[in-house]
């Protein structure tokens, strides 16, 4: 009988055993199983904090508002201020300016420059405070066809103040009419070879090395450099709001930006800079256009 109830209870202990160990390893797993799905869900819930952060904005070239508008000019591979001004008729500095560029020697592709002189509202003068009609308004009955005769005068006056008042002042010079400039011929030699829209955007003057180059009207230096290439050594001058002279291959410049020179004012010496042999590239440019200097220049 004892050895029946030992059996017994070791049967019953070992189920219990058994039990005991199932119902842990139950609990063990679901432990197990619970904590990875709670890390992936902690994961998943991060990411859209992850996506909500701000992405750097991209960097837009200067002046990328203004592209494709009037007046302004979107820069392309192969640019500098310096071509870009020749071929719209402005000095490289006054386009840095409008533009606001700091360093005219380093300008991106894509960058939108102003190639137009900015509008200028002028001052705007303030309309007298006390009008005479007001004192018109003020005599005695007495006079009052007087007053009634300054009446127009008054009013007459009142309108001028308000005219000069939205009047705006000129900012540049009136444009040109094609004829008022009185050309002469920048250097004495032969013409060696004409004007051709595609291969030539002026005339090439033969002439010996240090041979003086003259201004062919008056104006203002814009560009003296070299910073265009097969120009060598060039100077610009710019002569009112219309035309442009370029003079290239220079041995010797001798004026500076900003100044102003006189027509037959000798401005250069003539070389071979970037060219194959001594001579005078000699441009005009009609609202930054070449054109055909012969058409300008006096019969010789």
């Amino acid at each position: 009988m004892m050895g029946e109830h030992m059996i017994v209870f070791n049967r019953r202990l070992g189920s219990c055993l058994l039990l005991s160990v199932l119902v842990l390893a139950g609990c063990s797993n679901k432990s197990l199983n619970r904590a990875p799905v709670e890390e992936r869900t902690n994961t998943r819930a991060s990411v859209p904090a992850e996506a909500g952060v701000p992405v750097a904005a991209v960097k837009q070239p200067r002046g990328f508002e203004h592209a494709g508008k009037s007046g302004y000019y979107t820069v392309k591979p192969g640019d500098n201020l310096t071509r870009i001004a020749l071929e719209h008729g402005q000095s490289p500095r006054d386009i840095a300016r409008w533009s606001q560029v700091e360093d005219m020697n380093r300008i991106e592709v894509g960058q939108v420059l102003r190639i137009v002189p900015p509008v200028e509202t002028g001052v705007v003068v303030k309309p007298v405070s006390r009008p005479v009609v007001v004192e018109a308004a003020a005599a005695p009955a007495a006079t009052s066809a007087p007053a009634a005769a300054s009446a127009p005068a008054a009013a007459s006056a009142a309108a001028s103040a308000t005219a000069v008042a939205s009047a705006p002042v000129a900012a540049v010079k009136p444009t040109a009419v094609e004829g008022e400039i009185n050309w002469i011929w920048p250097a004495t030699g032969a013409v060696l070879a004409g004007f051709d829209e595609v291969k030539n955007k002026g005339l090439d003057i033969g002439g010996s090395a240090g041979e003086p180059v003259l201004a062919a009207a008056d104006g203002r230096v814009v560009y003296v450099g070299a910073g265009l290439r097969g120009y060598g050594n060039l100077i610009i001058l710019k002569h009112d709001n219309v035309f442009l002279t370029a003079y290239a291959h220079n041995r010797t410049l001798l004026v500076k930006e900003d100044q102003s020179v006189a027509k037959g004012q000798k401005i250069a010496e003539m070389g071979s800079s970037d060219a194959d042999r001594v001579k005078l590239h000699f441009e005009v440019r009609r609202q930054g256009k070449p054109v055909d200097p012969a058409k300008y220049l006096p019969a010789r």
